[in-house]
């Protein structure tokens, strides 16, 4: 199977991962006249060689933006979609801190938008097809992350944001950074498969702290006391 077979593949299956990787083994071939241009193969030199330590990597990624960001240093900044305002803040410290790195997130609402929105460089990883903006109210957002940064995708053109795609979706995440700083989590979480991912590619995990007496904290300082290093204060930018 060559690059474009495979691209059709995984148009065919609508970005199902396990019908692709069948089809991939199996050499299948999809009669298509469907011509891409914005996507990276498993097949391709340019693929990025942090999602082969994953032991399910992307056969094929589509893309907007400026591939370049891929061979930069990345660090993850992931956490709750309904974050508080300590989190909101300590992550925009942290981004600005930190605008020698590439900031990859999820573009998700809460701690992933605030990671884009003040990022000088930043790659948003979907959980739906490469031209499905969602969330919507992200619009302008993800907008500015394809035009001044980069998308990525494995799910082609507006394939549907299903739940089960955003979970599977964070292992990209993880394998891109070097380090994961997790702002604001639950126990059973996105952000939880995050770090999980991270922990098995071996990533440095980093918590931001909270205050004993902040119900918003109970998860980070839960994997803090469990061995996470904790985001010190001179890594945050006030």
């Amino acid at each position: 199977m060559n690059r474009d077979d495979l691209i059709k593949c995984s148009i065919f299956y609508d970005g199902d991962y396990n019908k692709i990787k069948n089809a991939f083994v199996n050499n299948e071939i999809i009669e298509s006249n469907k011509i891409v241009d914005n996507a990276i193969t498993i097949l391709d030199e340019n693929y990025p060689a942090n999602f082969l330590q994953l032991k399910d990597p992307p056969f094929v990624l589509y893309y907007k933006g400026n591939l370049e960001l891929l061979k930069r240093d990345c660090i993850a900044v992931v956490g709750s979609r309904m974050a508080c305002e300590y989190a909101l803040q300590a992550t925009k410290g942290l981004v600005m801190n930190n605008n020698d790195k590439v900031i990859v997130s999820g573009l998700a609402k809460g701690i992933d938008a605030m990671a884009h929105r003040y990022a000088s460089k930043t790659i948003g990883i979907l959980g739906c097809g490469i031209d499905y903006k969602y969330p919507y109210c992200n619009y302008d957002l993800i907008k500015k992350v394809e035009k001044e940064g980069l998308l990525l995708s494995e799910y082609p053109f507006l394939s549907k944001p299903y739940p089960y795609r955003f979970p599977f979706r964070n292992r990209l995440i993880a394998a891109l950074a070097s380090k994961i700083y997790i702002m604001q989590s639950k126990l059973n979480s996105g952000t939880m498969t995050t770090i999980n991912q991270g922990l098995e590619l071996g990533r440095e995990i980093k918590v931001l702290p909270y205050s004993i007496f902040d119900e918003n904290g109970i998860n980070n300082n839960n994997l803090i006391y469990e061995g996470a290093d904790l985001i010190l204060k001179n890594e945050i930018a006030f």
